[in-house]
């Protein structure tokens, strides 16, 4: 036991020392916090440029009915459209020409020219005003009143709460999802890199034939536990500084969220004062409404559950994972020949991780979901991303029991193949050959 000891001192101390540990250590939450705010300013203050429209319009009520918005401005064109082609050819006049055909009632199909390809946003806004127009036509030739049908605008606005035996908490699905996105991706991150870690100082010790001297004192499963156990504990010491320096900075950003919110309704008070446009008034509004939005969602995330479960998970995975990458180290001799053995590895992360975004978010207590957070391989994920959504207990204490068999089944072969590869050179491993390493007696 002192020798496992003093293999993860060393394992840990030589790490936490680099430079390149502190950097990324202090400089990673500022990043996710700059970018993150950078996202949420280019989305309060971004506001699409507007783009002119040509109407060419030979069904003689489509062009007039065509309303202005903040983002397209429709110009109704009497001249040719074969003329209005050339003009836009030749930069000159609209953006876009829109023709609309005699028969737009029957054949609803229209043709749009367009030098430069604009978003699908304009397109599809494009869309909407001429179903609304059509619309607005069918509806007035079966002699329904338009204005009454109009005045009827219901806003629902859906308030989620979720029911627990503690009684009710509020709920966001959006900082869900953002939460369940961030953790898979985390995770994905944290275990590939970290267990890459693990393989490639074997492979160095190996390489450079330290190994043998090392062999000489130790045991090769004292040595690969000491390796496995010492980089999962810088790992750890990571993720708690990231996660101290994390809740801080959103402290810090939730505060100036806060009183950017209180300072943007003072401002509208002094604009209804002083006569300013409706528009600008209305822009500063939904500005305010969306900041306060964002405050209220985070203001409903379990944090101390959340981040306990990924420290849980990220620990479980990595022992896991880690005598994976212990074994694929000691079976080769360079970087080049883990390819081999590294896909069968990262594959079911990979997996879960691809259907993180589409599947366990719209279905976290399905079937598929169910088991991907239960099987060792494929839990670290699954079992986070649907952590946020609410999940019973005994699911939660059978995945991480599970985890814990899967890592000492897991960590018994890796540890049979590395006493015999560790010492192997020259002779290119394969899967024959470790099945063998691993039957190997004494």
């Amino acid at each position: 036991m002192n020798t496992i000891l003093l293999i993860i001192n060393r394992e840990y101390i030589s790490r936490v020392k680099k430079k390149s540990f502190l950097l990324t250590t202090f400089l990673v939450p500022l990043l996710f916090i700059a970018m993150y705010a950078i996202i949420f300013y280019v989305a309060l203050n971004n506001r699409e440029p507007v783009t002119t429209i040509q109407v060419v319009d030979y069904s003689g009520f489509v062009a007039d009915q065509l309303t202005n918005t903040d983002h397209l401005l429709f110009i109704k064109n009497t001249d040719d459209a074969e003329n209005v082609k050339k003009q836009l050819e030749q930069g000159k006049g609209a953006e876009i020409l829109l023709i609309i055909p005699a028969d737009i009632s029957t054949s609803q199909t229209v043709e749009l020219y367009d030098t430069e390809k604009k978003g699908i946003g304009t397109f599809s806004a494009i869309e909407n005003k001429l179903n609304d127009v059509l619309r607005s036509k069918a509806l007035k030739d079966a002699g329904i009143d338009m204005s009454v049908l109009n005045s009827i605008k219901p806003n629902v606005t859906v308030r989620a709460k979720q029911l627990t035996v503690d009684g009710e908490k509020d709920s966001s699905v959006g900082a869900t999802i953002g939460i369940s996105f961030g953790l898979s991706i985390l995770i994905y991150l944290s275990l590939f890199l970290y267990g890459n870690q693990v393989m490639r100082g074997i492979i160095e010790e190996k390489s450079n034939r330290i190994i043998e001297v090392i062999i000489s004192s130790v045991k090769p499963f004292q040595l690969m536990m000491g390796k496995i156990i010492g980089i999962g504990l810088v790992g750890v010491t990571q993720f708690v500084l990231w996660i101290v320096l994390t809740v801080g900075l959103t402290a810090a950003a939730s505060a100036f969220m806060i009183n950017k919110t209180q300072h943007t309704e003072l401002i509208v008070k002094q604009q209804n004062q002083t006569g300013t446009p409706q528009e600008d008034i209305q822009h500063t509004t939904d500005s305010s409404s969306k900041i306060q939005g964002i405050i209220e969602s985070i203001k409903t995330i379990d944090y101390g559950y959340i981040m306990g479960s990924f420290l849980i998970y990220f620990i479980g995975g990595y022992l896991l994972y880690s005598a994976l990458f212990a074994m694929v180290g000691s079976a080769v001799d360079s970087e080049t020949e883990t390819q081999q053995f590294m896909l069968p590895i990262i594959m079911p992360l990979l997996f879960t991780y691809m259907l993180s975004f589409s599947v366990l978010i719209n279905n976290p207590h399905g079937s598929l979901a169910f088991w991907l957070s239960m099987i060792p391989f494929t839990s670290p994920i699954g079992m986070l991303v649907r952590i946020p959504f609410g999940v019973p207990f005994w699911q939660l204490a059978l995945s991480v029991s599970l985890l814990i068999i899967g890592f000492l089944i897991t960590t018994y072969v890796a540890a049979r193949v590395y006493r015999v590869g560790i010492l192997m050179y020259g002779k290119k491993a394969s899967y024959k050959e470790l099945v063998k390493w691993f039957k190997y007696k004494g």
